[in-house]
């Protein structure tokens, strides 16, 4: 006589990841959000509570945009190994234009400083270096944020596609759509995604008035955050900040598909490379020595 089978116990860990799964697919199959894909009713509504909330709460007038993509635009970023001196003041302009909170301070452009005798080594690489002076004889810097990957790991993990890359070449993130869950920390290889751990702590007056829906607008707690390349900039046709204050001229920027460029000379004539290029993520972001 055949017993009845006794159904299989779920335990609640396992029936949290499944349903975690589920729910997952269920929001990817649907295909990723957009916010220029959503009704212009719906963004101008956002546009409108965003200048409302951020004037309210930092107590000076705010303006928000909602710029996209221009057609035949692909932005790429180009970086002078042989010319940058270490003196990260390409990190606190990043911060005072894209409104990173100072307590706990976030920055999404960190300086490495590598001993010139071991040449691009991250294993002995040094975040944290603070000498007297720089550059310093013996070492040269390799800035690193985010490499704008046309192949971006980062966009495949989301579990509610709030980030994705644009057509100029720009990945984004919506922070509405952000939960939090640090897939894209964990899948991107550089360490160019930021979590927020705390509530922006912006100091009075430096606020960045101009904002950007998809860039500069301040951050709730909890959600990741990134390099845009000043998307509040660079789609008015202005360079990033980092651009702008680098002292020695070692940051390049332009439009890749502009045959005149300045960024398409540096590839086509320069000796050029890209971080761990055996992962196939295809960087936007170039580092080449001029001299």
């Amino acid at each position: 006589m055949e017993t009845e089978a006794k159904p299989s116990k779920t335990t609640r860990r396992l029936f949290v990841a499944a349903a975690a799964g589920a729910a997952g697919w269920i929001l990817t199959s649907c295909g990723p959000k957009r916010l220029y894909e959503a009704p212009k009713e719906r963004l101008k509504t956002l546009i409108a509570d965003l200048e409302r909330e951020n004037s309210a709460r930092y107590g000076t007038k705010v303006s928000v945009t909602g710029t996209g993509p221009m057609p035949g635009v692909e932005f790429a970023y180009a970086l002078d190994i042989s010319r940058c001196i270490g003196c990260r003041r390409c990190v606190y302009a990043c911060v005072q234009e894209n409104n990173q909170s100072r307590d706990p301070q976030i920055h999404w452009i960190r300086v490495l400083s590598m001993e010139k005798e071991k040449g691009i080594d991250f294993s002995h690489a040094d975040p944290y270096y603070q000498p007297a002076q720089v550059p310093e004889e013996t070492r040269f810097y390799v800035p690193v944020s985010c490499q704008q990957c046309r192949n971006a790991p980062c966009t495949k993990v989301c579990p509610t596609g709030a980030t994705w890359t644009e057509p100029d070449g720009i990945v984004v993130i919506d922070y509405d759509w952000c939960i939090g869950c640090r897939y894209c920390m964990a899948a991107c290889p550089y360490g160019a995604r930021h979590f927020n751990w705390k509530e922006p702590s912006i100091p009075a007056g430096e606020l960045n008035a101009k904002l950007h829906v998809l860039g500069n607008r301040p951050r709730r707690k909890g959600v990741v955050e990134k390099c845009t390349f000043c998307i509040q900039r660079s789609r008015e046709g202005r360079y990033p900040a980092c651009v702008e204050v680098c002292p020695v001229g070692a940051r390049k920027f332009g439009n890749l598909l502009d045959r005149n460029s300045e960024i398409r000379y540096i590839i086509e004539h320069k000796r050029v490379l890209v971080l761990k290029e055996e992962l196939n993520t295809l960087p936007r972001f170039f580092y080449f020595y001029a001299t």
